[in-house]
């Protein structure tokens, strides 16, 4: 059940308010929960607070153009800012605040704590998504929201709550969107395309994957997807993240992992997903960490590959023995 809590709005409030400068950050490797939740943010600061310099950074997705664009900014210009991170719990896996100064932090996200702690911190494993956050933070305070912040704030929650088919989805959830769609007379059954529309070439990898997906006795299943693969299936490299929660409903999977790896920064990046054992303990290993059934991790050494699948191999045998009992 979520719990209002008007006293932690009120903070964060203050905090933006009393900021010339604001610097609005989410994890690397962004989802729409991320980028919709960030953008969003940034232009209800911007409408409320015109003179104030507000910035949404991080490196951008091309295939999530449709929610907004991002900053680049020269974070020698800023000298006394505010820092707002949005979606992520620990600082290893902030993007884009390298050479950022910053004397606050303000923390928005619905995953379990880790070691980023805000001045005023609004963390809650209640929401279904960071953009429902957002939106009940716009709700509860002065901060001002137009039809396009609406419809970020929707495509967010949508997106992570995987239409509202995730076990993080709350009635208040409902009650958020209901107030989205009303207010702002949202086209939502129009903005589903955008998360929802696929190339062939997208549905020729899905495929690929399907056919090559090693699953193990435990019910694990997993794969890695080089450069060369995505290259001859002509698709995004956040492909494979944007696919991996089709697989949700495979009745011979209760996790399942992608591993692709990211040439330009010399690191392995792996999905997971659960349909019941908890994983983000296994991904907290490896340089990650997200919810009990979504989590990320990043792996510099290959021999580390075999070691993560072995232990999320663990983790489902351990999963299937409990169940049989």
């Amino acid at each position: 059940m979520t719990i209002i809590n008007k006293d932690i709005f009120r903070q964060i409030f203050k905090l933006i308010k009393s900021y010339d400068e604001i610097v609005i950050a989410r994890h690397i490797g962004p989802d729409p929960d991320a980028v919709a939740s960030q953008v969003a943010l940034r232009e209800s600061i911007k409408l409320t607070f015109p003179n104030k310099r507000v910035y949404a950074v991080g490196a951008g997705v091309s295939k999530f153009k449709y929610l907004g664009s991002l900053d680049r900014v020269d974070y020698n210009s800023i000298t006394n800012a505010l820092l707002i991170v949005l979606d992520v719990p620990n600082f290893i896996r902030v993007d884009g605040i390298e050479g950022l100064t910053y004397n606050d932090i303000v923390k928005i996200d619905h995953h379990p704590k880790e070691d980023i702690e805000g001045t005023a911190d609004f963390t809650s494993s209640d929401y279904s998504s960071t953009a429902e956050m957002v939106a009940d933070l716009i709700f509860n305070t002065k901060l001002e929201m137009d039809k396009n912040i609406a419809e970020c704030l929707f495509l967010g929650i949508v997106s992570d709550s995987e239409r509202f088919l995730f076990k993080n989805t709350q009635r208040h959830t409902f009650e958020v969107v209901v107030k989205l769609i009303k207010d702002y007379a949202l086209d939502f059954v129009a903005l589903y395309d955008h998360l929802y529309e696929k190339s062939f070439n997208e549905c020729r990898f899905e495929a690929y994957i399907i056919n090559n997906l090693k699953i193990t006795d435990n019910k694990f299943g997993y794969i890695l997807i080089d450069d060369k693969i995505i290259e001859e299936y002509g698709v995004d490299h956040s492909t494979p993240s944007v696919v991996i929660n089709n697989f949700n409903f495979i009745k011979e999977l209760n996790a399942w992992c992608f591993i692709t790896r990211d040439e330009r920064n010399e690191i392995y990046k792996v999905n997971i997903r659960s349909r019941g054992p908890v994983i983000n303990e296994v991904a907290s290993r490896y340089n990650g960490g997200g919810h009990k059934f979504a989590s990320g991790a990043r792996i510099a050494k290959s021999s580390d590959i075999d070691k993560i699948i072995a232990d999320l191999d663990k983790v489902c045998e351990e999963y299937l023995n409990i169940e049989e009992r």
